[in-house]
């Protein structure tokens, strides 16, 4: 029976999605109302973990790095259990908490509309300055109408300054101030704005709808010294309509002539490999019936390899440069749209910012519906027409040119004053940089705040479907 990437009809299953994944080290939910209650014996904790290894030992790629010998007993979590069995594909690289088990609920929310709860924003940890950062807010979102927004800096939560937060225990201590994604958890903060302005605010956590395309930055045409470069920032690819989006935003660049791109995924996690194909598509006008990608599964899964061509779409441009901003929150499915255009444009294409996190890797789904239990597991890598994609290491290890650059928090998105979108349309008209991995090539932020952000996705206690795909998303 088939088990390709984007709809997956499996025994067990139902219809089921691939992912690209997200990168960071954490591990969703288990949360959500499953259907009939899991206090049935079906859904005991040893019951689970029995059905979890079942699924490992038959779709994980890495069949020969699964511990089957670890005792179950020996975990309080079905979670804790998954990342012992796979602890020997971690060390090598190669699942860094990529397995794990979800609400299908949960996920069935965010994929189908974004559905989301919490503040609405992403944050950057300075944990060496002991000091933390909005990188961005979703306009939608509670915390947005208070006043934060990308470069607000978040001093204290319910009356614990920031710095003795992180102190104490790190950004993970920070994460736990700001209590659970669930709506009607209220905290104040105290926060400073890039012009020193203070506030104190209270925000309560509540349920919004994740915009893969902000309506403020998220598509723009900028004049590169007389040359128009269509800039995109897309946040995510787990949300179904950012396919919809996306063939509005590629449409109106088409519509101008444009055809130099710059691909903004500094955040992005990855999400739907249906979606990347449909970006992909979008920019390959002239690549229509060539390799994209080709998927390959285990050994024993082998008859389910596939192959995915470019595919016509009215709205395409034949993208001749492509910029793609990246961060280390850059994952999976982001990573895949640019590995596919490296054998086509070659000296053309570059990675601009910093390495990314390094998931050539993409799950599959499997559902256990009677406890409301998905398990995305890592069932197959992807390859571009060249053959390449063993970046476990980062793009920056793969990209014919890289530049490197800020993340410059203090400038918004989009802005030609932001160094990383400076240095892609930098790179775009031909100018010099400095490769990624050259010691000091990232340089000073545009204002001199702060040297560099040192961004890390923490995960909570207990994180939700969408901060798993959403890196630091609370």
């Amino acid at each position: 029976m088939s088990i390709g990437r984007t709809s997956l009809a499996l025994a067990l299953a139902g219809t089921l999605v691939a992912c690209g994944g997200g990168g960071g080290n954490s591990s969703p939910s288990t949360g959500g109302t499953p259907t009939p209650s899991p206090a049935t014996s079906a859904c005991s904790l040893e019951n689970r973990k029995a059905w979890v290894l079942d699924q490992l030992r038959t779709y994980y790629l890495f069949p020969d790095l699964l511990d089957t010998g670890v005792n179950p007993a020996a975990y309080a979590t079905v979670q804790d259990y998954i990342d012992a069995l796979v602890a020997p594909a971690r060390a090598l690289g190669r699942d860094r908490y990529f397995t794990y088990i979800t609400s299908i609920e949960e996920e069935n929310q965010l994929i189908n509309s974004g559905a989301s709860a919490g503040f609405g924003i992403r944050l950057a940890y300075d944990t060496s300055a002991r000091r933390v950062f909005v990188l961005e807010a979703f306009e939608n979102a509670p915390a947005f109408a208070q006043g934060f927004d990308r470069g607000t800096e978040i001093l204290s939560v319910n009356g614990t300054s920031t710095a003795s937060l992180l102190a104490s225990g790190g950004p993970q201590a920070f994460s736990d101030a700001l209590g659970s994604s669930n709506p009607g958890v209220t905290r104040t903060f105290t926060i400073r704005q890039p012009d020193q302005t203070e506030a104190t605010v209270s925000v309560i956590k509540s349920e919004y709808e994740l915009d893969p395309i902000s309506d403020r930055y998220g598509v723009k045409v900028i004049d590169n010294g007389g040359t128009p470069v269509g800039y995109i920032n897309l946040r995510t690819f787990i949300v179904e309509d950012a396919g919809t989006q996306l063939r509005a935003a590629i449409d109106g660049f088409r519509q101008q002539g444009i055809s130099e791109v710059i691909l903004d995924f500094r955040y992005n996690g990855g999400g739907l490999v249906s979606v990347a194909e449909t970006l992909g598509d979008l920019l390959g006008a002239d690549k229509v019936g060539q390799q994209f990608s080709r998927t390959i599964f285990r050994d024993s899964l082998s008859s389910n390899n596939a192959t995915r061509l470019f595919e016509t779409r009215p709205q395409a441009i034949a993208a001749t440069k492509i910029a793609l901003i990246g961060t280390g929150s850059t994952a999976s499915a982001s990573e895949l749209v640019g590995n596919a255009f490296i054998p086509y444009l070659g000296n053309n294409t570059a990675l601009v910012g910093s390495n990314t996190y390094g998931k050539p890797v993409g799950q599959i789904a499997r559902d256990k519906a009677e406890c409301d239990d998905r398990l995305r597991v890592v069932a197959f890598r992807t390859v571009n027409a060249a053959g390449g994609g063993d970046y476990y290491n980062g793009l920056a290890s793969v990209y014919p040119q890289t530049c490197a650059a800020t993340d410059d928090i203090f400038d918004p998105l989009g802005s030609v004053d932001e160094a990383s979108t400076g240095a892609a349309l930098g790179f775009l008209r031909g100018a010099a940089c400095s490769a990624i991995g050259q010691a000091g090539a990232a340089g000073q932020s545009q204002r001199g705040q702060i040297k560099q952000v040192e961004y890390q996705a923490i995960r909570p206690t207990e994180p939700s479907a969408a901060q798993y795909r959403i890196p630091g998303l609370f």
